[in-house]
């Protein structure tokens, strides 16, 4: 056996709960990777919205959908906590999985990151929305100024979640260096 890394880990959680004709939330589109891969993942007759706060992760995203995904995916550029603001009800009731990748956008400003605030209230929003047998998917980066304050409240927040509603697991390699990242998944439960 091969253990995965967190991103590998991550995916294999979304593509357990995400099948054709869902909708999936990418909270945070980086440099598109994840949008790209719940496009798939949600097929021709499915929906994705990506969100972010920088137009140079939206035209990043936009750049690598095929126009055959792009027809799926709709890309917000605004904070993942206004997620209540922009899903249509027709997808709301089929949303089956949403990511994040807390931080920074990897190869941008490092002063314009995640936080605590806005992932908290976005991540509320979207364990209400999220039908059962769905899941949200956080990567924690919390390699930077602030990380450790919105890992530490996540982390809080998360533990708090009934157990009868929620099943939360954590990922992570413990015997590496330097801030490693890790992955809380949360599956709302049938």
């Amino acid at each position: 056996m091969t253990l995965n890394t967190v991103l590998a880990f991550a995916h294999q959680v979304m593509k357990a709960a995400i099948k054709e004709g869902d909708t999936a939330v990418d909270a945070t589109c980086g440099n598109g990777h994840d949008t790209q891969f719940l496009s798939n993942l949600v097929g021709e007759t499915g929906h994705v919205y990506g969100f972010d706060i920088q137009n140079t992760a939206i035209t990043s995203t936009e750049a690598k959908l095929t126009a055959q995904q792009s027809n799926r995916v709709t890309l917000i550029q605004d904070s993942h906590e206004e997620v209540r603001r922009y899903i249509k009800q027709e997808h709301t009731r089929l949303l089956k999985g949403a990511i994040f990748n807390l931080g920074y956008l990897p190869g941008s400003d490092k002063t314009v990151v995640t936080t605590p605030a806005s992932t908290l209230t976005a991540l509320e929003h979207l364990l209400e929305l999220l039908q059962p047998g769905g899941v949200v998917v956080l990567v924690v980066y919390h390699g930077h100024a602030g990380g450790d304050e919105e890992k530490d409240q996540l982390l809080g927040y998360v533990q708090t979640l009934n157990q009868r509603s929620f099943h939360v697991l954590q990922y992570a390699f413990i015997n590496q260096k330097n801030t490693p990242p890790f992955v809380i998944a949360i599956e709302k439960r049938k």
